[in-house]
C-alpha cells in the first residue's frame, strides 16, 4: 500500500478509535478527586457506548423478502448494526430495490452516532451475481480472455457502477482462491481466475483496484484459500478439512492476498474450512493462528476482517450463533456476517458479544479496536 494511503487510513482509524473510547482524562491526580459538576455533566454526555451498541457495530444483518422489516429498521435507528447484506430474494426490480435501500439508509442516518451503512452483496460475476448486469464475465472467463488484466479492470469497473447505481457500497468480491484441480468446488462455478497464484493475485488486484477507485469497497475471499477443496466440499453445507502442507498454503493459497493487500483491499473474508497445518482444531475464521498469525502477522493486513456466513454448516460442531460469534471475535474477526435472512440471528450474535465483553472474556481494547476499523471503513464510504 502506498505510504500516503496507509497514513490516511491510519488517521481515520485513530479518529474512529478516539470516538469509541472517548476523551482522555484531563488534569492532575488531585484534580481528578475534586468534584466539578460541569465536568461531570460533560463527561456523562460523552460516556462510552453500552456494550450492546458496541457489539451491534460489528454485525452485518439480513432479512427475508423485498421489504426491510420494522425490527430491522429499528435496529439501524439504534445504531446496532454496521451493515446489511442483500440477496436475490431481497430484490424484485430497480424501483423496489431503490425504495428498500432508501429506507435502510434513512434508518441508519437516525442513529445516535451515524455512519454510512455498509450495504453489500455478492457481485462476483458470471454465475454469482445478485444484481443483473455487470460484471458478466466469471473469474474463469476473465482469466481466459485475450487481455485478462483488461477484462479484470472492466469487470471491477462494471461491478462498481452497477452497485453504486443501486445504492450499494461494498462488494463481497473478488474471489482469490487458486484452484488446483479442474471442476473442483471453486472451479466448477467458474469462481477462480487461474491455477497460478501470481495470475490470481494480478487479476484479483486489478478487479478490486478498479472497483475501489469508483467508491465501492472490495472483499478478498476466502482466506487462506479454498482452491484445494474437492467438488463436494462446500463449507456452507458441512465441515471441510483441507489437509494440505503449510508450504502449499503459504505459496499458493495465501500468495494472492499479498498482491491484494498491496493494492489496498479494504476487507478480507476468512474461510470456514479447517487447515490442520495452521490450526488442527478450528476453522480459519475461528482461529487466532490464521487471522492474527497469518493474515495480520505474516501478511500485514490492517483492514477489516469479515466472517463467511455465520449459519454455515461447517460451524455445526462449534455451538449456536452466540458461541460462534464470540469465538469469531476471539479469533480476530471484526465483522460477523449474519446472513440467514433472520434478524434474530443478528440479535443473538449481538447479545453474546455484549455479554462476553461485559464479563471480560473479550478484551475491551481489542473489541474497540475492531469497532474502530469497521467505523473507519464506514466513514470512508457513501
Amino acid at each position: 500500500m502506498a505510504p500516503l494511503r496507509r497514513a490516511a487510513r491510519f488517521g481515520v482509524t485513530l479518529a474512529a478509535l478516539g470516538a469509541v473510547l472517548g476523551p482522555a482524562p484531563l488534569g492532575t491526580a488531585s484534580e481528578s478527586r475534586t468534584t466539578h459538576p460541569e465536568r461531570t455533566v460533560a463527561m456523562a454526555a460523552q460516556a462510552p457506548e453500552d456494550s450492546r451498541t458496541l457489539a451491534g457495530r460489528r454485525i452485518v444483518l439480513s432479512y427475508a423478502g423485498p421489504t426491510p422489516p420494522p425490527g430491522v429498521l429499528q435496529t439501524l435507528r439504534e445504531g446496532r448494526a454496521a451493515g446489511v447484506i442483500l440477496f436475490g430474494e431481497n430484490i424484485t426490480g430497480p424501483e423496489q430495490l431503490a425504495e428498500a435501500v432508501a429506507e435502510l439508509k434513512q434508518a441508519a442516518a437516525e442513529a445516535p452516532h451515524p455512519h454510512a451503512l455498509l450495504l453489500m452483496t455478492d457481485q462476483e460475476g458470471g454465475k454469482v451475481r445478485r444484481l443483473s448486469g455487470a460484471p458478466e464475465l466469471s473469474a474463469r472467463r476473465t482469466g481466459q480472455a485475450a487481455n485478462p488484466v483488461g477484462a479484470a479492470v472492466a469487470s471491477g469497473t462494471g461491478a462498481a457502477r452497477n452497485l453504486t447505481g443501486a445504492g450499494l457500497n461494498l462488494n463481497l468480491a473478488p474471489v482469490l482462491d487458486v484452484y488446483d484441480t479442474p471442476d473442483n468446488f471453486i472451479d466448477h462455478s467458474e469462481r477462480s481466475y487461474s491455477q497460478d497464484p501470481s495470475t490470481v493475485g494480478t487479476l484479483g488486484s486489478a478487479f478490486l483496484a478498479a472497483q475501489q477507485g469508483l467508491g465501492v469497497a472490495a472483499t478478498a475471499k476466502h482466506f487462506p484459500g479454498l482452491g484445494a477443496a474437492a467438488r463436494g466440499e462446500n463449507t456452507d453445507e458441512r465441515p471441510v478439512t483441507l489437509d494440505i502442507p503449510l508450504e502449499q498454503i503459504r505459496n499458493r493459497g495465501e500468495a494472492p492476498y499479498r498482491a491484494a493487500i498491496a493494492a489496498g483491499v479494504r476487507m478480507v473474508m476468512a474461510s470456514w474450512a479447517v487447515y490442520p497445518a495452521l490450526d488442527p482444531d478450528r476453522p480459519a475464521g475461528l482461529s487466532p493462528a490464521v487471522i492474527q498469525g497469518e493474515l495480520r502477522g505474516r501478511l500485514g493486513f490492517d483492514g477489516v476482517t469479515v466472517t463467511d456466513a455465520m449459519e454455515a454448516g461447517a460451524l455445526t460442531p462449534y455451538g449456536d450463533t452466540g458461541d460462534r460469534a464470540v469465538a469469531a471475535a476471539e479469533a480476530g474477526m471484526d465483522l460477523l456476517l449474519c446472513s440467514a435472512r433472520d434478524p434474530q440471528q443478528a440479535e443473538d450474535a449481538t447479545e453474546a458479544l455484549a455479554a462476553a465483553l461485559d464479563t471480560g472474556r473479550l478484551d475491551r481494547h481489542a473489541f474497540t479496536a475492531a469497532v474502530a476499523r469497521v467505523d473507519a471503513l464506514r466513514a470512508s464510504l457513501d
